[in-house]
């Protein structure tokens, strides 16, 4: 019998109506789209306007656009993983309000939170699933309102976040194809410099935290950054040493979309040609857990069955790690 391996057999993903662009935050904050672009490589980012939507909404419209696009049956998704960084709600679980509304009632689902990475650390959780052989049907999905935690007066988080969803569907496997290998990391001496302090169980809101807007997100730019770069780029570099790949045998690099400059020094230290990295930064800015199903969804048509593709994230904790994937299908788009 052969091995089992996860592979991703369809994707899907939604984005809000709403672009607010660098023209429009001018008016909002001390900014200019000279400076946001050559800093960030962002021109514009979707916000879900609509009162009383969450992440959940998202989650929702990209899961829906997936089982269109593949034609599946709800009722055959055994789990949902809803990777987030902004649940609907406190003590309420974001992912099975997902799979009730897309009817995915023989599913049991969970949310995965490991900030910015939490869509790559959910791709690991789905491929165990499959890999043990226990379930064969698996929907991940990353999804995050950052619009919900950013304060529109902070220069320095206000231009970066955008809100949206995508979602990928895991199967079994026995070519040879899906998920290879991983390197995922934590080191959480890194939480003071990127957090939404209050709104959790050490900081309770209160009248007095809501007023000084100490629910929203705050990072420290500088530290964020230079660990970003390193870390994304070790992980990478580690990846590719381990499976004696050669930037000849790479065909995608899949990094999340943080900042244009970080996402180029990981293709840099891997000397990867910029056609085969994949980008919509400009589009859509840092929708956190969302960035990587939203690049495969933008490039699923350029995508070729036993592609090897390279995910690379790094997130608030801090999380961060890279994935080796060999791509399932080819599109019928």
């Amino acid at each position: 019998m052969s091995k089992i391996s996860a592979a991703i057999t369809a994707v899907g993903a939604y984005v809000p109506e709403y672009v607010l662009t660098n023209q429009i935050l001018e008016t909002m904050v001390e900014t200019n789209d000279e400076w946001i672009t050559t800093r960030t490589g962002i021109k514009e980012r979707r916000i879900l306007k609509e009162e009383g939507k969450g992440s959940s909404f998202l989650a929702i419209k990209a899961a829906q656009d997936l089982i269109d696009k593949k034609g599946i049956d709800p009722k055959t998704i055994e789990l949902v993983i809803v990777a987030t960084a902004t649940p609907d709600m406190k003590a309420a679980s974001t992912a099975a309000y997902t799979a009730y509304h897309i009817g995915a009632t023989n599913a049991f689902s969970f949310d995965l939170d490991a900030a910015c990475s939490s869509f790559l650390f959910g791709m690991s959780v789905a491929a165990k699933y499959i890999e043990s052989g226990r379930y064969r049907n698996v929907l991940l999905i990353g999804a995050d309102k950052m619009s919900s935690m950013i304060n529109y007066k902070d220069r320095a988080t206000c231009i970066i976040f955008g809100d949206g969803a995508g979602a990928v569907f895991f199967e079994p496997n026995e070519e040879g194809l899906g998920l290879q290998d991983e390197y995922l990391r934590s080191d959480g001496s890194g939480r003071e410099f990127l957090q939404a302090t209050y709104g959790g169980s050490s900081h309770p809101i209160t009248a007095e935290a809501m007023e000084a807007g100490k629910q929203f997100a705050f990072q420290e730019g500088r530290t964020v950054f230079k660990n970003a770069v390193f870390n994304m780029a070790d992980a990478t570099v580690k990846v590719l040493e381990r499976n004696h790949l050669t930037k000849d045998s790479i065909d995608w690099l899949v990094a999340h979309q943080a900042n244009k400059r970080i996402i180029d020094a990981t293709a840099q230290r891997i000397d990867l040609e910029e056609e085969k990295v994949m980008m919509n930064i400009h589009k859509y800015g840092n929708t956190t857990s969302a960035t990587l199903p939203l690049l495969l969804n933008d490039y699923e048509s350029q995508i070729k069955k036993g592609d090897n593709l390279i995910f690379a994230a790094f997130g608030g904790g801090f999380n961060w790690g890279a994935i080796y994937l060999k791509w399932a299908y080819n599109s019928n788009n």
